[in-house]
């Protein structure tokens, strides 16, 4: 599941050189103090690297990027945002803070974004798109590109879950012409929290970094005190020491992801031949962050019946069955400009993804599997779906 697993002395020795160094904890200012440490700027620039791209600012959450993006974007009210129904439910309040109006579109059977339904949802008012690559398994970005060409919208990437993922060789969040990152701690690489926003475009990032922190505009001419700005803005700074925990995570990043893979390449394989399980596609060219095997049974009862049988040993589950109100916008009356968006009927909004979803199971992967967890799945997921179907009478 997440980079927390691997925390260990590569981290500790990042903070402590913080200390070492003077103990500045911020990213800006106090030079003399600082004796050249700068690890919020060393964080970025190496995740730039990693990612292909030659823009990221980190920023102190995956929430907190997604509002640093559309800030960036220039998306606020009257604009119009179409993203999925099955994402979790910062991406929408993101939307809402920036006064913009959310839209939620249908997924897919790789439960993302489904592309023709989102050409479905464009108005005269969409300004962007924001696929989401829920739990490791990207987008059908090519497909999601090719509609924000057409109609001349922004791609913006919601890679919380993607980071360490690629689709057809190019880094999930690199695709679009925002993309941004949660380090939470249940993620791939993790700062406890945190997020980053990248970009190609320099005056984009310009944007994204002044908004980020006041309006600074960190004119190279003037102390900060004295600072320019051109508009107002927030405070999103990422703190040094969740810089340096960065730095030490994204050198084990690819690590992590390997190991994940691995990990649920060896659950799916104990319960591919099982009847009734099928597996979640992914699109052509996927490399998946497996953050969790994910797959799909013949009804809403024979899910949760799985769910009971993992419980019952010592398995989990994740997000799907138990969580569904977290991450389905088909339950978020409380967001009144989407519900009313949808005509104030949102449990009837999305039928095709709610039918997808209430027959889904993910089970959470961990770097460190325990030992027997591949048989123990296979025996829960037998126990659920086949032992009753053989009871029946006819």
């Amino acid at each position: 599941m997440p980079g927390f697993e691997v925390i260990g002395a590569e981290e500790r020795a990042e903070v402590e050189d913080v200390f070492a160094a003077g103990g500045v904890l911020c990213r800006d200012g106090f030079a003399p103090l600082r004796h050249g440490r700068h690890k919020v700027r060393e964080f970025e620039e190496a995740f730039a690297s990693a990612m292909g791209v030659p823009h990221a600012l980190a920023v102190t959450s995956g929430t907190a990027a997604l509002r640093v993006a559309f800030a960036a974007a220039g998306i606020g009210p009257g604009d119009e945002v179409v993203t999925q129904c099955f994402t979790f439910v910062a991406t929408v309040e993101a939307i809402v803070e920036s006064g913009a109006t959310p839209v939620c579109a249908e997924i897919d059977e790789t439960l993302n974004l489904d592309p023709a339904d989102l050409e479905r949802r464009i108005t005269p008012r969409t300004k962007a798109v924001v696929p989401v690559h829920m739990l490791g398994t990207p987008a059908r970005l090519p497909e999601i590109e090719a509609v924000c060409r057409r109609h001349g919208l922004l791609l913006i990437e919601d890679a919380a879950w993607g980071c360490g993922g690629a689709l057809a060789g190019r880094a999930l969040g690199a695709w679009g012409d925002i993309g941004t990152f949660s380090f939470d701690f249940a993620k791939t690489m993790t700062t406890g929290e945190g997020g980053m926003v990248v970009c190609r475009d320099e005056s984009m990032h310009k944007r994204a970094a002044a908004w980020h922190d006041h309006g600074h505009e960190n004119n190279p001419a003037l102390p900060r005190w004295e600072d320019t700005r051109a508009g107002s803005g927030f405070n999103f700074r990422m703190t040094e020491l969740q810089g340096a925990v960065g730095l030490a995570q994204l050198r084990k990043l690819p690590a992590v992801v390997a190991a994940q893979r691995a990990t649920r390449d060896r659950l799916a394989a104990a319960i591919r031949g099982c009847p009734g399980v099928e597996l979640r596609p992914a699109p052509r060219g996927s490399e998946e962050t497996a953050d969790a095997l994910v797959f799909a049974v013949p009804s809403r009862e024979a899910a949760l019946a799985c769910r009971a049988a993992l419980v019952e040993r010592g398995l989990a589950t994740k997000i799907l069955p138990e969580a569904i109100t977290w991450h389905f916008a088909g339950t978020w009356r409380h967001i009144t400009p989407l519900a009313e968006r949808h005509g104030g009927r949102l449990e009837q909004a999305f039928p095709g993804s709610r039918a997808r979803l209430e027959r889904a199971v993910s089970v959470p992967v961990l770097v460190r599997m325990p030992e027997g967890q591949p048989e123990r799945l296979a025996e829960a997921v037998t126990e659920a779906l086949v032992k009753p179907a053989a009871g029946v009478r006819t």
